[in-house]
C-alpha cells in the first residue's frame, strides 16, 4: 500500500474518527442537531490537525440524505459523492493558487444559484490567508449577506493575516495539536489493522517528530514501514528520519560533560558521513538536553524520552549536569539553531555550537558556587582577555598589600593632621591635598581610634544615612560613572559627628575614591542628599570588622589621612602606582564581561 493509499484509508470520514479535536466536534454536532448551522466558519490551527478534513465531514453531515445528521452515513449518494469529490455543489478551493480578485468574483456570482444535487452549497477555501486584499474585500460582501443555501468554511494556519472584518463574520474554531498519547494510540491502531509490526519506542518517536500533526505522523509511519518491510524499530525510525541514535546522543553529551573538545570533531564528522543534517542533529540535541533537564528537575514526573533505550544510563547522564548548566546549554543551542537556518557552512556552525557548550561549565560552576547568582560584573563566562586582566589585578593587589604592610613613613605633618582630626575624626583642612593617583607628594598614613565610629554605628544618624546612601550612589553615577564604579565597593558603616565612614573590600577602590577631586564630588553630593555637611573617611572592611569584633584600634596604615608630603617638592610616583599605570594607563577603565 502506498503512502497516499494509507493516508486516504485512514483519513477520518465521520466526526467520530477525528483525533484530538473533541471540543470542536461537539460544538458542530450540537449546531447540526439544533438546526443552527452558521453561514461561515473559520478553522485555524497547525498543519495536519484536521481542518480541511473536518470541513468535508461537516459538508457531508449537513447534506446527508438521512440528515442533516450529527454523523454522515457515508452510504448515501450525497456522502459518497462528496467523499469522492464528484458533487459539484461542494467546492474546495486552494487560495494559495487562486488568490486573486477574479476567482473570488466568480464565487460571488455563483453563490446566488441554488445547489443542484445536495441541500447546501459548501465552499471550502484552504489557506485563505493567501488571498489578496482586493480578494478579501470582494469576499467580505458575500459573507455579510450570504444566501441561505450557502456555507463558507475558511481554513488557515495563520489567522493573524486575515482582516478583522472577515474574522468577525465567521464562527472561529481553534484546532490544537494532537497530543502525544492520542497520536500514539491512533498509530498503534493503524499498525494493528494494517498488519505492521512496530515497537512502542518507535511509535512514540514517530509521534514526537510529527509535532502534533496527525497527517505528518501517518506519513512518517508509512515511510518507516516501507524501509523496514512492515517491521518498525526505533533504530529504523531514527535512521529514516535523519535523527541521532541513542549511542550518538550519549557520546556527544559525554564529550560536552567532560569538556573534551577534541572528541567533538570526529563525532560531528561521523554524523555528517552518515548523512545526518546539522540542523536535524541540533534540533534533536536540544530535545535530548531538554529531557535531561526535565528528568533533573522532575525525576518523578515520568519524563522519559523516547529517544533513549537505556533508561538507567540516561539517568546517570542527567546526574552529571547541574540544572543551571543545562539551562545555559539549551539557550546556547537555540541561538545557534536560528543562525543555522541561514548559514552557508551548517556543519561548521554545528561544530562551533558544540565547542561552545564545552566552555560553559566554568561559568556555571562559578555561578553555582555563589548560590547560582551572576558574578559581580553581571555577566556570564569570562573571555580570555578578561581572565588575563583579572590575574594582573590580583598580582597588583598583592604587591600593593606588600608595600603597605612594609609601612609608609609617618611624616610629622601626618601626626599634626591626626591631632587636628582627633579620635572622633573631626574636620581637618586638606588644602592642597593630593590623592593616591594624584600628581604629587607621597601619602602619609597614621592609625586612628575607631571607638567613636563603633559607638555610633547603630545610631539614628547612621541608620538614616545608610537608608539614603543608595540615592547618593545614584547621584554620583549620574555625574561620573567611573567614580561610581569604584565607590560602590565601599559600604557606609558609621556616621560620627560630621564624618561618613566607608569600609572598602578592595584597596585600589579605596585609594581611587580618596582622590581629592573624587572626594569633593562625593562629599558635595552626600551633603545635598543627607541635608548636612559631611567629610569622607575610609577604612578597609577587614579592619572595620576587627573593630566590630573587639579590636579597639586599627593597625598602622589601616585608616588613611591624606596630606601633602613635606619631603618632596618634586614628587615621585609610588611603585605600585607606576605598576598600575603600566598595566592600565592613566585613565580609569571599567571592565565588563560579555559572553
Amino acid at each position: 500500500m502506498t503512502h497516499i493509499a494509507l493516508y486516504r484509508a485512514w483519513r477520518p470520514q465521520t466526526f467520530q474518527d477525528m483525533v484530538g479535536q473533541q471540543h470542536i466536534i461537539q460544538t458542530l454536532q450540537n449546531a447540526i442537531r439544533e438546526n443552527r448551522v452558521s453561514h461561515a466558519y473559520l478553522f485555524n490551527g497547525p498543519r495536519g490537525t484536521g481542518k480541511t478534513t473536518t470541513a468535508k465531514v461537516l459538508a457531508k453531515a449537513v447534506n446527508c440524505e438521512r440528515g442533516p445528521a450529527i454523523e454522515p452515513c457515508n452510504e448515501c449518494d450525497a456522502c459518497k459523492g462528496i467523499t469522492a469529490g464528484h458533487i459539484m455543489d461542494v467546492i474546495e478551493i486552494d487560495a494559495a493558487s487562486n488568490r486573486g480578485i477574479d476567482e473570488i468574483r466568480d464565487i460571488r456570482d455563483k453563490v446566488r444559484y441554488a445547489p443542484s444535487e445536495v441541500r447546501y452549497k459548501v465552499y471550502i477555501i484552504d489557506e485563505v490567508h493567501m488571498l489578496t486584499s482586493e480578494a478579501f474585500n470582494a469576499l467580505l460582501k458575500t459573507l455579510e449577506e450570504p444566501p441561505g443555501h450557502v456555507i463558507f468554511i475558511l481554513a488557515t494556519t495563520e489567522p493573524h493575516k486575515l482582516p478583522a472584518t472577515i474574522i468577525s463574520r465567521c464562527q472561529r474554531f481553534d484546532f490544537r495539536q494532537v497530543s502525544l498519547q492520542e497520536q500514539t494510540q491512533r498509530l498503534s491502531q493503524i499498525c494493528a489493522e494494517e498488519g505492521i509490526s512496530a515497537d512502542e519506542d518507535a511509535i512514540a518517536y514517530i509521534a514526537r517528530l510529527s509535532e502534533g500533526g496527525m497527517r505528518d505522523a501517518i506519513s512518517l509511519l508509512e515511510q518507516v514501514s516501507a524501509f523496514g518491510n512492515s517491521r518498525i524499530t526505533l533504530e529504523a525510525a531514527v535512521d529514516v528520519t535523519g535523527g541521532m541514535a541513542s549511542e550518538q546522543f550519549y557520546q556527544l553529551a559525554e564529550a560536552v560533560r567532560d569538556r573534551n573538545a577534541a572528541a567533538i570533531m570526529p563525532l560531528v564528522e561521523g554524523l555528517t558521513q552518515a548523512g545526518k543534517s546539522p540542523d536535524k542533529c541540533l534540533e534533536n540535541l536540544i530535545y535530548y538536553f531538554r529531557d535531561l533537564l526535565v528528568l533533573k528537575l522532575a525525576p518523578g514526573g515520568g519524563a522519559a524520552t523516547e529517544r533513549i533505550v537505556d533508561r538507567e544510563r540516561f539517568r546517570e547522564m542527567a546526574e552529571a549536569y547541574s540544572p543551571e548548566r543545562l539551562f545555559a546549554m539549551i539557550d546556547t543551542l537555540n541561538r545557534y539553531q536560528a543562525e543555522l537556518k541561514h548559514a552557508t557552512q551548517p556543519q561548521t556552525v554545528f561544530e562551533v555550537a558544540l565547542l561552545k557548550l564545552c566552555t560553559l561549565e566554568e561559568g556555571v560552576r562559578s555561578g553555582t558556587a555563589s548560590g547560582g547568582q551572576a558574578s559581580s560584573s553581571g555577566s556570564g563566562a569570562s573571555s580570555t582577555e578578561v581572565q588575563a586582566l583579572r590575574q594582573q589585578i590580583a598580582a597588583l593587589e598583592r604587591k600593593i598589600e606588600g608595600l603597605i604592610s612594609g609601612g609608609a613613613a609617618i611624616a610629622a605633618a601626618g601626626e599634626a593632621a591626626t591631632a587636628s582630626r582627633g579620635a572622633g575624626g573631626g574636620a581637618a583642612t586638606r588644602g592642597a591635598t593630593r590623592g593616591a593617583f594624584g600628581g604629587g607628594g607621597g601619602v602619609a598614613r597614621t592609625k586612628v581610634k575607631l571607638d567613636a565610629y563603633l559607638a555610633s554605628a547603630g545610631s539614628p544618624d547612621s541608620g538614616s544615612a545608610r537608608m539614603k546612601w543608595g540615592d547618593v550612589l545614584q547621584r554620583v553615577k549620574e555625574e561620573k560613572v567611573t567614580l561610581h564604579a569604584w565607590l560602590k565597593d565601599g559600604e557606609l558603616v558609621s556616621v560620627s559627628e560630621n564624618n561618613l565612614l566607608l569600609a572598602f573590600k578592595n584597596e585600589i577602590h579605596r585609594e581611587t575614591t580618596e582622590k581629592p577631586n573624587h572626594r569633593e564630588i562625593i562629599e558635595r553630593i552626600a551633603s545635598d542628599v543627607l541635608g548636612k555637611s559631611y567629610m569622607l573617611v575610609t577604612v578597609m572592611q577587614k579592619d572595620w570588622q576587627s573593630g566590630v569584633d573587639g579590636a579597639g584600634e586599627t593597625p598602622a596604615g589601616d585608616f588613611e589621612l591624606e596630606h601633602e608630603s613635606v619631603e618632596s617638592s618634586s614628587p615621585k610616583q609610588p611603585e605600585w602606582v607606576e605598576e598600575a599605570v603600566k598595566l592600565f594607563g592613566e585613565d580609569l577603565v571599567v571592565v565588563k564581561d560579555k559572553t
